[in-house]
């Protein structure tokens, strides 16, 4: 059926060759957490066994060996991604972290009473919370794009929305319905309002070919650990000339150029943003997971996940029929491979302890998305998430252990 030699991938992935109580381990969370290859953790130990230093100010080989590593891998983002400058790419600790930062050097002084910016009901509370703390803080208006009954943006007001606001900050990919957002519409519809466009593309950057520079938005933010790289590293691309025009979001060490005790003169791009010790041995390792997504291909990846998602749709439909409400589009090229889903009557934590005992891996909660979920009338979902490493016998075992739940429950 794919394109991909998924038996071979699961061979780059050790966490995967253990065995639950017996069964195979089945893991479809990746959209929560991707694991990590060989290659990646073996980059990491590389880089701590030979090559570990502080970057950017030692002069000894061992620190020069860790900045080259460094800012080889701010190269590997910058070309992944189609930024124009590595200027562009500034590590942070993750997407979250990402958006704070815009919210903080771009949201401080350009918001204040009057000024409104636009959300979308698809967002994850990261791109939701760090508005709304600091709306309270200068007082502007957010708005909602609202959502249809299948999970996609409603944007029949979209216009109206974006009269006079200052800033659209939306999901290219819903975390809850695998919803693809149109971001070349959106995009649009924004510069034509005069509104800078913030992309949070945690679920996208991960699983299609990425290019910001084509996507034409001013900021995207995405993390590490959901692209085969490992947590505590994430990435904010900006244009350059907005990211020069922004103060630093975090002060200390490594973000200055100069400092005397009236005041201190920050560094230049992207310096200035990546105050202290940055994640030196992470940007390694997301070097890495971008190598090894490339050698396999995006186009290849997201090819293998609609058929993989069509698979899965079609395959709960003819097994567990209305037993299963499945959220978000029904048509697979039009999501991304989460699955969303609620089993009869049954409490989503529920189901997902049911299916442990499988050694089926399932994330049951609100996603961070509590709008969302008020929006569909339910207080949490069960969510399966494909990756590389999943193929149609993943999918067959999550219907048989979603049908023993079903049994059970019925009892």
């Amino acid at each position: 059926m794919s394109s991909l030699d998924v038996a071979l991938i699961r061979q780059d992935f050790p966490i995967l060759d253990q065995r639950q109580d017996g069964k195979k381990l089945v893991f479809l969370d990746s959209a929560a957490s991707s694991q990590r290859p060989r290659q990646v953790l073996s980059a990491m130990d590389e880089l701590y066994e030979h090559s570990y230093a502080n970057v950017h100010r030692g002069v000894y080989q061992l620190a020069e060996r860790a900045t080259n590593g460094y800012e080889g891998a701010r190269k590997k983002v910058a070309d992944f991604i189609g930024a124009g400058s590595t200027n562009e790419v500034v590590f942070t600790k993750n997407a979250t972290e990402a958006i704070n930062l815009v919210a903080h050097s771009w949201g401080r002084p350009n918001l204040g009473p009057g000024d409104a910016i636009v959300l979308s009901m698809l967002e994850h509370h990261a791109n939701i919370v760090p508005w709304q703390m600091l709306a309270v803080e200068l007082g502007f208006e957010i708005r909602w794009i609202p959502v249809t009954d299948d999970g996609q943006l409603d944007l029949a007001d979209l216009n109206t929305l974006l009269d006079g606001a200052k800033l659209l900050a939306v999901t290219s990919m819903s975390n809850v319905t695998g919803s693809i957002t149109p971001v070349d519409l959106l995009v649009a519809a924004a510069n034509n309002a005069g509104a800078k466009v913030l992309i949070d593309a945690c679920q996208s950057v991960p699983h299609m070919a990425t290019d910001v520079t084509a996507m034409g938005a001013d900021f995207v933010a995405f993390s590490g650990h959901k692209m085969l790289g490992p947590s505590g590293i994430g990435v904010l691309w900006g244009r350059e000339e907005l990211l020069d025009s922004m103060p630093p979001f975090l002060g200390g060490g490594g973000m200055i150029i100069n400092v005397t005790t009236e005041g201190f003169t920050a560094d230049g791009l992207p310096g200035k943003f990546e105050a202290g010790t940055p994640p030196i041995a992470e940007a390694v390792g997301l070097g890495a997971a971008i190598d090894y997504l490339q050698t396999i291909g995006m186009d290849e990846i997201r090819r293998h996940e609609v058929e993989l998602t069509a698979y899965a749709l079609r395959t709960l439909d003819e097994e567990l029929g209305s037993a299963v409400r499945v959220f978000g589009p029904s048509e697979p090229a039009a999501r991304g491979g989460v699955l969303s889903f609620e089993l009869a009557d049954v409490h989503a934590h529920d189901v997902s302890q049911i299916l442990d005992s499988e050694a089926v891996c399932i994330r049951p909660g609100h996603h961070c998305a509590k709008p969302l979920m008020k929006h569909f009338g339910v207080a949490a979902t069960a969510r399966a998430s494909v990756y590389i490493y999943n193929d149609t016998d993943d999918i067959d075992a999550l219907v048989a252990a979603l049908k023993k739940a079903r049994d059970f429950f019925a009892i």
